[in-house]
This record gives structure tokens, sequence and C-alpha cells, in this order.
């Protein structure tokens, strides 16, 4: 495994489609496949009513809720590819002019209506890169 720069994995993760959002559901870690666009390093992911996600972001308010989102490409057959994690606070996106450039740059994925946005800032990025080694030792 190689490390990758922050501005490598940030790269990375602009150029997948989907990733999964890592939060505390009733004081228990919660999972969620997503998908995302990466917008002026911030992922922005669109959330419904009923989420967990959802009422976790507007229960935070201003301060945001922690949360780490992964996503990654690797190939299931050599084992090759990447791996981003980014951590930091997702808060609601509530300003007119954002929403309305939000949703037009992400489609969600799900039929339910995904009337919510979710911007997360990237406090922390972490990347590595899976690359072909020394064979192992049988």
């Amino acid at each position: 495994m190689e490390p990758l720069e922050r501005a490598e994995a940030l790269r990375l993760l602009a150029g997948a489609s989907y990733g999964r959002i890592v939060f505390t559901d009733r004081a228990l870690p919660a999972i969620r496949p997503v998908n995302h666009v990466l917008v002026d390093d911030a992922v922005v992911i669109r959330t419904h009513d009923g989420a967990a996600l959802t009422a976790a972001a507007l229960g935070a308010a201003a301060a945001g809720v922690v949360v780490a989102y992964e996503a990654d490409a690797i190939d299931p057959l050599t084992h090759l590819g990447w791996s981003v994690v980014v951590t930091g606070y997702a808060r609601p996106v509530t300003e007119p002019h954002q929403l309305a450039r939000y949703r037009a740059l992400l489609r969600p994925w799900v039929a339910s209506g995904m009337d919510h946005t979710v911007a997360i800032q990237p406090d922390l990025v972490t990347g590595y890169r899976l690359t072909a080694g020394p064979a192992a030792a049988e």
C-alpha cells in the first residue's frame, strides 16, 4: 500500500460515483451506500426525510455531525486499486443558490424523494493505492 497525497486522494474521490457514509445512529455506527459529487473539495450527498443521516445532520445544526466517507476502486481479480476516506463534519445545505447548484450536479440513484442535501467538509483525508508487490511466501 502506498499512501496518497491529499490532492490525489480528492481527485480519485471526485472520479468515483458512489461511496459509503459512516455516522452515528442512536450511539452506534451506521453505514449507508450513497452516490456523491465532489464540489470545491466538499463531498455532497442527498438524503430523504426519514434517513437517519438527515436526522443526525439536522439535529446537529450549525456545528454539524462527525462522519467518515469512504470510496474505492479495487479490482476483484488483481486486488489493485485505491481507497480514500474523508473524515469531517456533515452539515445540511440550506442556502438556496447552493441547493440549486448541488441538485443540478447530483442525481440520486434511489426513487424516493431526496429533499435534503448534506455537505461534508474534509478535515482529514487519507488514501492508499494498492499496488503490485513481491509475491507473498506460501
